[in-house]
């Protein structure tokens, strides 16, 4: 591998770091081959399980010392391209990037909040930790990479995470003192991306160092807004710099006495396997002062309290239609009309699951309808949101999504499928890994099965000595009916 052609003054400023001897080292692993890593998915399968087995032996899997479900795998074997991919199986993550949500370790039950989550590596790594308890927020401001992230954590089959899209002021104002922990990725200069991504050098500058670190310094101040009393923060960057990094987090100690250093954390690539990575975990002082609550009233906080907005509700609902694209905006109908139709629509999802999917029990959560979308929306031990907590805020996930219920009939979403374990549902259809099947199904294609069969199916494909959902098939007539959405279908 060439090395890149670095700014001299990125150059310089690295060596003003390490020294001139390291600096050059460091320098001189840009010619290295970058890693490659993935993350398995525990909401699915278990480390030491027969399909983990599968997987290490399909992609040369190697463990990433940090994490202790991380891996780095073979760049040949390509497992973002599997259908074990697809199936939620794991998440292509590069393994520096695993250290920040080690770092902060979330429990379940709690309240969490990853502030700046797409694509989502750390949202998936946080839900994991999370084991389908408690509360999880993801938030992204971009559309487009909101509609990636909402679609990650419906892949990987998580039931607990609501995906909004807001600003970091929208977010405080209405959450003030609200999360146990919070995870803040923060928009970086991206140091760390000059090997997989040479376009990321020739946006690199010292100015834009500078408009990096004020920007970041703008998200802390609403992020620690909204960390409640004894609450955990984990603040990273996969850049090297000290200006977005130690003189960051030194300014926001100075400033808020209130936060105390647990750790400071770097990863080096001409050290470490990776690509680098920045990650500091502070805490909170476990009571709010005279001084939090002049923060919290300069961000519209409201005390103690989840803020309630006054406007309509409208979120921006993005379960996918028949077409697999994000849904138009819908609005409940106000008053005891939407009781109605949310009670109406949440007995069928009840009577068609107690059918169809008699093992599976839902998390603790209240059902919520936009429009024919029924979602579950979660809750953590300290934290029960309402459709008015809600009110105005853009969701691109609800919950999860169980299901549209139209003209008095429910019909399960992809989000559940991907939510489920094979032993939860009544009927399954089983593919064998490397089947002709498989990419029939994958490409939207109806499967032929005995005529004897009729009904839903969970579709699924074998890995190890277990079966993992890979969508919703109907069967009648001898054939099933495909339900995989149009946006999801591949061409394999």
């Amino acid at each position: 591998m060439t090395q890149p052609a670095l700014p001299a003054a990125y150059q310089h400023a690295v060596e003003a770091i390490l020294g001139h001897a390291e600096g050059e080292t460091f320098l001189q692993s840009y010619a290295s081959p970058r890693t490659y890593g993935l993350r398995i998915n525990t909401l699915k399968t278990s480390l030491g399980s027969p399909a983990v087995q599968r997987l290490t032996d399909l992609f040369a899997l190697r463990p990433v010392p940090w994490c202790e479900t991380g891996f780095y795998y073979d760049e040949t074997t390509r497992p973002g391209k599997h259908p074990y991919h697809i199936a939620g199986l794991y998440y292509i993550q590069e393994p520096s990037a695993m250290s920040a949500v080690e770092l902060l370790n979330p429990q379940p039950g709690e309240t969490v909040l990853d502030l700046a989550a797409a694509p989502g590596g750390k949202t998936t790594q946080i839900a994991a930790k999370m084991a389908g308890q408690g509360l999880l927020i993801s938030n992204e401001i971009h559309p487009q990479r909101a509609r990636i992230l909402a679609e990650n954590v419906e892949r990987l089959g998580i039931q607990n995470a609501i995906v909004t899209q807001a600003t970091p002021p929208e977010l405080s104002a209405r959450f003030p003192l609200a999360f146990d922990r919070i995870m803040l990725d923060a928009p970086c200069s991206g140091e760390g991306m000059f090997r997989k991504d040479p376009e990321a050098i020739t946006e690199w500058s010292p100015e834009a160092v500078e408009q990096c670190a004020a920007r970041q310094w703008d998200i802390l101040q609403d992020a620690i807004a909204m960390l409640k009393p004894g609450g955990r923060i984990a603040y990273s960057t996969c850049t090297f710099n000290r200006r977005e990094n130690e003189e960051t987090i030194a300014r926001l100690l100075e400033t808020y006495p209130f936060l105390r250093l647990i750790e400071e954390k770097r990863i080096w690539p001409h050290l470490q396997e990776g690509e680098g990575h920045f990650v500091a975990l502070l805490e909170r002082d476990g009571a709010a002062d005279a001084a939090d609550k002049v923060m919290l009233a300069s961000h519209g906080g409201k005390g103690d309290e989840v803020a309630k907005p006054s406007s309509h509700l409208s979120p921006s609902h993005r379960g996918r239609g028949e077409g697999g694209r994000p849904g138009r905006s819908s609005r409940p109908a106000k008053g005891n009309a939407a009781g109605r139709d949310t009670a109406a629509a949440w007995d069928a999802f009840l009577a068609w699951s107690a059918e169809e999917l008699p093992a599976f029990r839902t998390g603790d959560g209240s059902p919520l309808l936009f429009g024919e979308a029924l979602y579950l929306l979660p809750r953590s031990r300290s934290l029960a949101l309402t459709p008015e907590h809600l009110t105005g805020l853009k969701m691109p996930r609800a919950g999860l999504h169980l299901g549209d219920y139209r003209k008095g009939r429910f019909e399960p979403a992809h989000a559940l499928a991907m939510a489920l374990g094979a032993a939860h549902a009544k009927q399954t259809y089983e593919l064998s890994e490397g089947s002709p099947e498989v990419s029939a199904f994958l490409r939207g294609e109806t499967l032929n099965l005995p005529a004897s069969q009729r009904g839903w199916h969970l579709v699924t494909i074998a890995c190890g000595s277990g079966s993992f959902p890979l969508g919703w098939g109907k069967a009648s007539g001898g054939q099933l009916k495909n339900h995989l959405p149009k946006g999801l279908r591949q061409m394999y």
